[in-house]
């Protein structure tokens, strides 16, 4: 399907663009920004890992999730949003789901309820 590839290849390109610019504040050797892409289950994760003395870091900073011809927003603590570059890359706002926010206040936005 060659609208789920334009997904695919979108949310790479936009989490690339995002990890770059995350190692820029990052403390080396402390820890690193990583992506994880499965396009077979169609999930695309953005996140931090590493330890600062004690202190284990594991933090999701994006999670998207390609489902029923949708992308789906679990998670997003992005500046700017995930939603925001998506649709600046030209997906219609109807495909995408903010699933981080509850099913109950998705109706009232400007994104796609489910």
């Amino acid at each position: 399907m060659p609208a789920l590839d334009r997904y695919h290849q979108d949310i790479e390109q936009i989490e690339q663009t995002l990890c770059s610019l995350a190692s820029l504040y990052t403390t080396p050797g402390k820890q690193r920004t990583l992506m994880a892409f499965d396009r077979e289950h169609g999930q695309f994760l953005l996140l931090d890992e590493g330890w600062d003395g004690y202190r284990r870091i594991h933090h999701v900073w994006a999670h998207v999730e390609v489902r029923d011809g949708k992308l789906w927003i679990h998670e997003d603590g992005t500046e700017e949003g995930i939603a925001n570059l998506l649709v600046a890359a030209g997906i219609s706002r109807d495909r995408i789901v903010l699933a981080l926010d509850p099913s109950s206040l998705r109706d009232t936005g400007q994104f796609a309820i489910a």
